[in-house]
């Protein structure tokens, strides 16, 4: 069934992420890696925005950010059009960390697919994308592409 493979793959995925993380030398999760990865693209987003733009719980971002900044990655300033708001920006370590793993993260993606030709990767990949943009509205966090223009 479609779900179950889903969730194997999902397990193998983290599996493999955070073996090659790790052996790198980073302490990062996945969803810390892609919440770094839009901070470092969208400087000065704030969490609800994050949180569209990665597809994550807008109630369990907060958590994910409060760990990048207790590793000095990212840090929360207030809004400068709207002072109660929080901004989340990069930091120099955070910048040097992304740089950093990104040959852990691209070799972890490459083992996730490793019994798939190139052209069968691919094809997993375009389908995996065609079904979740099928289904985005149906989960309890939907990617929103436009998060990004909806700053407030």
């Amino acid at each position: 069934m479609p779900g179950h493979l889903a969730r194997r793959f999902q397990q193998i995925a983290v599996a493999v992420f955070l073996a090659e993380v790790e052996a790198a030398g980073f302490d990062l999760t996945p969803v810390q890696y892609a919440a770094l990865a839009a901070i470092a693209a969208n400087p000065a987003l704030d969490q609800i925005t994050l949180a569209g733009l990665i597809a994550y719980d807008r109630t369990t971002i907060t958590g994910v950010i409060d760990r990048l900044a207790q590793k000095n990655l990212v840090i929360r300033r207030a809004g400068v059009r709207d002072r109660r708001s929080r901004e989340l920006l990069i930091t120099e370590e955070g910048r040097r960390t992304l740089d950093a793993i990104t040959p852990a993260v691209e070799a972890a993606q490459r083992l996730m697919v490793r019994g798939l030709t190139k052209v069968e990767a691919n094809e997993l990949i375009r389908l995996m994308q065609k079904a979740i943009a099928a289904g985005n509205e149906l989960s309890r966090a939907p990617l929103r592409e436009d998060a990004g223009t909806q700053r407030q």
